[in-house]
């Protein structure tokens, strides 16, 4: 195997270390809601149907990939 190659698989082994733990670390910040909680939330807020797609921004690139949203 050649340094290149050696390099080039250490890289994208790193990579899918980090975005595994990263993901990790995004479900272990997420807290907890019961299901009584999260009906008072909609409750109050409404639920994300009811609101424009303008007002979210989409992180699920950021999660899986670690790349700056949209």
């Amino acid at each position: 195997m050649e340094s290149n190659e050696l390099k080039q698989l250490v890289k994208e082994s790193l990579r899918e270390v980090l975005r595994e733990e990263r993901l990790k670390l995004c479900q272990v910040l997420i807290p907890y809601v019961s299901d009584k909680e999260m009906q008072e939330i909609q409750t109050k807020l409404g639920s994300p149907a009811e609101h424009k797609t303008t007002e979210f921004i989409n992180m699920t690139d950021w999660v899986k990939n670690g790349t700056r949203p949209q």
